[in-house]
């Protein structure tokens, strides 16, 4: 299958439409550190091979479906624009129509910070505007700390943000991050945890 050519303009950041309500904010950090650390040469070379995948939707805005996190750390490093790759042109759709299909294409996520599903119109249609959800920033550790594998299931570190919600209190999270990594890796390997795209836990002999 021939790849999808990306869009050889750049894009404003500030014209690029979310498809999820959330990031976790330490995870944005993470990318702005590593952003800061690289030299002028290869913050170029990084921009031009890190497109960012989005719908061609209604009005033909552009609503990313992936890299949230990382569109929103380069936008708060003061990128102001991004390379895009179209996986899908919606534009000619009505948009309840274009909701609906990016719903059933799992290309949304419309969860609040509480793990509750909302209105599409509650969706934010900001980069800027996405709100905090300290369980997706730990599931995001987890990850990197071997927690569970890497997995092509769509939005599956929300996955383990929402089995997280639900075994751990936000407040632990904010007070002691270390300490909810520590808890976050034993129940990973929990049976709890085997439903989850990517589970690595002990199986029964």
């Amino acid at each position: 299958m021939a790849p999808r050519e990306p869009l050889l303009t750049p894009v404003p950041i500030a014209e690029l439409r979310p498809t999820q309500m959330t990031v976790g904010y330490r995870e944005v950090e993470e990318k702005r550190r590593r952003w800061r650390s690289h030299d002028a040469d290869k913050k170029a070379a990084f921009l031009g091979s890190h497109m960012i995948p989005v719908l061609l939707g209604p009005k033909k805005r552009y609503y990313v479906i992936d890299h949230h996190h990382l569109a929103r750390a380069l936008q708060e490093e003061g990128v102001e624009s991004v390379l895009v790759t179209v996986v899908a042109d919606l534009h000619k759709l009505e948009k309840d129509a274009f909701w609906t299909v990016a719903d059933h294409k799992s290309w949304v996520h419309p969860y609040n910070a509480d793990g509750v599903r909302v209105g599409f119109d509650d969706v934010p249609k900001r980069i800027a505007e996405l709100t905090d959800d300290p369980f997706r920033s730990l599931a995001g550790e987890l990850r990197r700390a071997g927690g569970f594998a890497k997995d092509t299931t769509p939005f599956s570190e929300f996955l383990w943000a929402d089995f997280l919600r639900r075994n751990l209190k936000r407040k632990a999270i904010e007070r002691d991050f270390t300490a909810s990594l520590e808890s976050a890796l034993s129940l990973a390997k929990s049976p709890d945890a085997g439903y989850l795209p990517g589970w690595c836990g002990p199986l029964d002999g």
